[in-house]
């Protein structure tokens, strides 16, 4: 008698036991199920184009779950939500309760997988994604992504060349910034010496309303182009400098704080460089406070005082 309560409470605890999410479905599921399914990444980790898809966990995520936390516009220039895709979480990355979270998915579609980094607050709210690797690029180079404990997520191409035999590679290193968004903070290449001799300015069309947005010159390939931000007390910014005959350059863009009428600094989330601001007249000035190697080369600072340029407006055609 004995014997057979206790098999009676073993088959009750077994079948009272919580039903497992159904991620694969259609129907609404909780929050934390949804989480649950990406296991705790070991940072430092990587992954190539070459195994992206064995990297994946075996469970599926339907479209329609994943809809619920992650909105489709983060990936539909590249996936079309239309047609049929298999979602399989790779992991998750928090460093703390207090931290975002980094959900990573292997997300496939006509036997292209693409790695997908979605950030979430510690209330599970979708902050920013960006897709940072896909497969079958017919290109010649082996693609990878590296993330260290920051994390940032280096983002890199290489192949031999055929010709020299020499090693060609780009990488780009990419974080989450306070801003919400993804920012470039290392971009190494040896390769297309031409292209690298152009300066691209990535904020140069942004609005330049506010009394310091402006563009200030010390020298042809050594600016800073400042631009309106979020409110009159942030400036969106990007410098780019050439020191020692070309041999030492370095490259910013972020966003400026102000602390009063004439100074302000840089101090991004993520990135451990710090830089002082200092308005004079029509001169600014940039005092490098350490950190900045990521954005720069060994030999060089971010200690440069620019002159403001004035602002060719276009002519206005006069009626006849």
């Amino acid at each position: 008698m004995k014997n057979c309560l206790i098999i009676a409470l073993v088959c009750c605890v077994f079948s009272c036991k919580p039903k497992k999410a159904d991620l694969a479905g259609d129907a609404p599921v909780k929050v934390n199920d949804f989480i649950a399914a990406f296991k705790p990444l070991v940072l430092p980790y990587a992954v190539a184009d070459t195994n992206l898809a064995e990297a994946a966990d075996t469970t599926t995520i339907g479209h329609a779950v994943f809809a619920q936390f992650i909105p489709d516009s983060v990936y539909n220039k590249t996936i079309n939500p239309g047609k049929k895709i298999n979602i399989r979480p790779i992991g998750r990355i928090q460093k703390s309760k207090d931290k975002e979270i980094y959900l990573l998915a292997a997300i496939t579609q006509n036997k292209r997988t693409h790695l997908g980094v979605f950030v979430l607050n510690k209330k599970y709210q979708f902050l920013a994604g960006k897709l940072f690797l896909q497969t079958a690029e017919a290109d010649g180079y082996v693609h990878s992504v590296a993330i260290n404990k920051e994390p940032t997520f280096l983002v890199g191409k290489e192949k031999t060349n055929n010709d020299t035999k020499q090693l060609q590679f780009t990488h780009i290193g990419w974080i989450y910034n306070d801003a919400g968004a993804f920012m470039v903070v290392v971009n190494d290449s040896n390769e297309d010496l031409k292209k690298a001799s152009i300066i691209i300015n990535p904020v140069d069309t942004m609005p330049r309303k506010n009394k310091l947005s402006a563009d200030y010159t010390a020298g042809k390939r050594n600016f800073i182009s400042i631009r309106d931000g979020k409110n009159a007390n942030t400036y969106r910014f990007f410098v780019h400098f050439e020191k020692k005959d070309g041999t030492c350059t370095g490259e910013l863009k972020g966003e400026l704080k102000m602390k009063d009428a004439t100074s302000g600094s840089y101090n991004q989330s993520g990135d451990a460089c710090g830089i002082d601001f200092t308005f004079n007249g029509n001169e600014v000035s940039l005092k490098e406070l350490g950190g900045c190697g990521n954005h720069r080369g060994m030999d060089c600072l971010f200690d440069d005082t620019f002159t403001r340029k004035k602002e060719v407006k276009p002519a206005v055609k006069k009626k006849k």
